[in-house]
């Protein structure tokens, strides 16, 4: 079992390894990007390519070569048996955006988060197509531009980022391949504009200060969402529940389902 009183949590050691990691992982994924792709449809219907299966074997064995004593969870694998009783995990989404990526669009990333005591702790998004990454870890947010396609940590480009003081009217990012009726019944009550986009780069933009809430009811898992959501409460956001309850990582009694939640900035 992982636990936080067995070993000692060094945030800008693991943002660095997440950082390298996902750099691999997105090289692993841009060979199959734009080149049809075959799908497979998995138990839950949703796809799985090659490229989410070659991203996930460098992630896995990276993290088992670096951190051998925290469970992984991840879409894309066998969850281990440690990772329901661990106080410390990290989860994993090799390729978020799936449906994005099989359309050729470029808004599909790469997610890890370490997870501590049910809060996502340190994340990183990477987004190969477009060459940007954002790390958040503790109480610090950064986004970084590189080259498309590289994979050289000292060629990033690094700037502080935060979320940006609500304006009057609020701009809102929504799943461009999942926008249902709830979330425009939302929208028209909260008299937000809206602005659509794919995978995880949405709790980005919020984090960053392009927009201003993140609003989903549908079905999401954790791995979906911890590493943008680490990247948003480490720029000043936070995530809540419908209710308006804090938003917790580990349900691994519910299939680490998510339920429907509002990412806020400040």
């Amino acid at each position: 079992m992982a636990d936080v009183q067995t070993f000692s949590l060094d945030f800008p050691a693991i943002a660095d390894l997440f950082v390298t990691t996902a750099l691999e992982a997105g090289a692993a994924i841009l060979p199959y990007w734009r080149k049809d792709a075959d799908a497979q449809a998995k138990a839950d219907g949703s796809p799985v390519t090659a490229a989410d299966l070659a991203a996930n074997s460098v992630i896995l064995s990276r993290l088992a070569d670096a951190l051998p004593q925290i469970s992984v969870v991840s879409e894309e694998a066998e969850t281990p048996e440690a990772a329901a009783e661990a106080d410390v995990f990290i989860l994993v989404d090799p390729l978020d955006g799936t449906k994005e990526f099989l359309k050729g669009a470029e808004e599909f990333t790469v997610n890890i988060a370490l997870v501590e005591r049910g809060a996502p702790v340190c994340g990183v998004v990477f987004a190969p197509a477009q060459g940007r990454l954002w790390v958040g870890c503790e109480t610090r947010a950064r986004a970084g531009v590189l080259p498309v396609g590289v994979v050289d940590p000292e060629r990033i480009v690094w700037t502080e980022i935060g979320c940006r003081k609500a304006p009057e009217k609020l701009i809102a990012v929504v799943s461009r391949s999942h926008l249902d009726k709830e979330t425009q019944d939302w929208l028209a009550r909260h008299d937000c504009g809206a602005a659509p986009s794919g995978s995880s780069i949405k709790f980005c933009l919020v984090a960053e200060g392009a927009a201003d809430v993140y609003p989903r009811f549908g079905r999401t898992m954790e791995w979906d969402t911890a590493a943008g959501d680490a990247v948003l409460r480490a720029a000043g956001g936070r995530m809540e529940t419908v209710s308006g309850a804090p938003f917790a990582y580990g349900k691994s009694d519910e299939g680490y389902a998510n339920p429907g939640f509002v990412a806020r900035g400040r």
